[in-house]
């Protein structure tokens, strides 16, 4: 678990291919001494195990079905990348719970200069879209941000000069893609609310052979309402 508030710039060294996977290793100026081998590292928002820890450097497995959903598919040596470590249950949680599973890519479609602060406009699949609300929670490459508005494709995010300067977002230009999580909270609504949770039991709902299904009712019982 990853709270999107990234701790340093890395950049990938060198790629070796095993089959459909990848093995990285990312060259980063972030203290690994209570890092260990097998210890998760979100990079570009992806949560990765560090199989070997170097002075300077690690290097991470990536599995196939992580390079086919994520931009790593086209990412190079000498790319930079967000880095972040695991959240330990003792940390300030100053961004917003983050599991480090990317769910898809988007596309930057504008960049907009507005006082003190650069808006991006992404587009992403509508599938991902939907997951998503007005000052809501999203995670751009690893960056915990707020969703300022949000639309059938697509979404936008303000960001101040601090973030451009010490993530990979200030890097980013028109057609870019990028790395997409939504929040999970989200995900679990949209499940519910689809009706996928209909047919499971539930003990505690008005007796042990009633439906779970997510309705004013149900809420209500619940203590919601």
């Amino acid at each position: 678990m990853f709270t999107g508030i990234i701790e340093s710039l890395g950049t990938i060294r060198r790629i070796e291919t095993q089959g459909e996977g990848k093995i990285l290793v990312i060259a980063c100026d972030l203290d690994l001494t209570g890092t260990g081998i097998g210890d998760s590292i979100a990079v570009n928002g992806a949560c990765l195990t560090a199989v070997t820890l170097g002075k300077g450097q690690f290097k991470v497995d990536m599995a196939p079905e992580t390079v086919s959903r994520t931009t790593f598919d086209s990412l190079g040596p000498g790319a930079r990348v967000n880095i972040e470590r695991a959240l330990k249950l003792s940390d300030r949680i100053d961004g917003h719970l983050v599991s480090g599973h990317i769910d898809g890519t988007g596309v930057v479609s504008k960049i907009e200069t507005r006082s003190n602060a650069i808006i991006y406009d992404i587009q992403v699949p509508e599938t991902l879209a939907c997951e998503m609300i007005e000052k809501g929670s999203v995670a751009i490459d690893g960056i915990s941000l707020t969703i300022n508005q949000c639309w059938e494709n697509g979404f936008s995010v303000s960001i101040i000069p601090h973030t451009a300067k010490i993530t990979t977002i200030g890097f980013k230009n028109v057609g870019d893609r990028v790395n997409i999580e939504t929040d999970m909270l989200g995900k679990y609504v949209k499940k519910f609310l689809s009706g996928q949770g209909k047919g499971v039991k539930s003990s505690n709902d008005a007796g042990a052979d009633a439906d779970l299904d997510i309705s004013m009712s149900f809420l209500a019982r619940n203590g919601f309402l």
